[in-house]
């Protein structure tokens, strides 16, 4: 049975690519990628001779037929990306369902991600966090996507281009302007940079060219801390808690210090000395 190969390239250093990755580049029949002049680049400094299929964006309807063709033919098919993981942000999930729906085999061959690099070299907290991709380019439909997500306690992935990572900076500034934020650009190249400020030091930098405007980016915005909410009754001293139970439930002091000992996580006894001033 043919099998499609989900195979990950490097991101930027092509040193990053796994033993696995280029033994499964060269026995397939052959390789679907989006632009066939940067994963030619890719074959040629590992010597890889098989051929390339164009799948991209604007010709994925076309091709996914072409592919899934070649796969019920028998032949053996690679999807890859430009850098990193394919589907991740990139082309191929069509391909996948179809795949699928045709019993194709599938297989992945992990790599390099992007975002993944970032995040832990970013300072921000790795134990949750939410992966969305590229944002909208329009301010406003990008601003509702950030309001909804960075009130949630969860570091957040983006994506961006160096033409519109300081717009996307600013939408980020406009809903919270003290928001810790990671920029990091030419991951695992020469001039690599991972910069983690507040937003508004990130523009600064932007501004003075501490960070420049080249490579593609990966901004990671810190999740929102949980808000800590004040209890109705702790402005109230343990006597008054209780006596507040008291005359609004109209019962006796015994169940209103049970009552109070839940809302404290206090033992029953212990609201009982304190109400009763046993102890003085």
């Amino acid at each position: 049975m043919a099998t499609l190969y989900l195979v990950g390239t490097p991101i930027g250093n092509l040193g990053d690519i796994t033993f696995r990755a280029i033994e499964t580049l060269n026995h397939v029949d052959f390789i679907a990628c989006e632009d066939t002049r940067v994963t030619k680049k890719l074959c040629n400094h590992y010597d890889i001779q098989t051929p390339l299929k164009s799948y991209h964006e604007h010709n994925k309807t076309q091709q996914t037929t072409y592919l899934i063709d070649l796969l019920n033919e028998g032949y053996n098919v690679a999807l890859v990306s430009d850098a990193g993981l394919p589907l991740i942000s990139d082309p191929g999930y069509e391909l996948v369902v179809a795949a699928h729906n045709h019993d194709i085999h599938v297989e992945t061959v992990p790599g390099p991600n992007a975002g993944l690099t970032a995040l832990m070299a970013s300072g921000l907290p790795s134990y949750t966090y939410t992966f969305l991709g590229f944002l909208p380019r329009k301010e406003k439909e990008k601003i509702v996507i950030l309001q909804e997500r960075m009130y949630q306690d969860s570091t957040l992935i983006i994506y961006e281009s160096p033409f519109r990572v300081v717009e996307t900076l600013k939408a980020i500034a406009k809903i919270d302007a003290t928001r810790r934020v990671a920029v990091g650009r030419e991951l695992t190249k020469k001039f690599e940079q991972i910069v983690m400020q507040d937003v508004e030091h990130l523009l600064h930098a932007f501004q003075q060219d501490e960070i420049m405007q080249k490579g593609e980016f990966v901004i990671l915005i810190e999740g929102a801390k949980p808000l800590e909410t004040e209890q109705w009754f702790e402005s109230l001293t343990i006597s008054e808690h209780v006596e507040h139970y008291m005359s609004e439930q109209k019962i006796k002091p015994k169940k209103a210090i049970k009552l109070v000992a839940e809302d404290r996580h206090m033992k029953t006894g212990e609201v009982y000395d304190i109400y009763h001033n046993v102890n003085e």
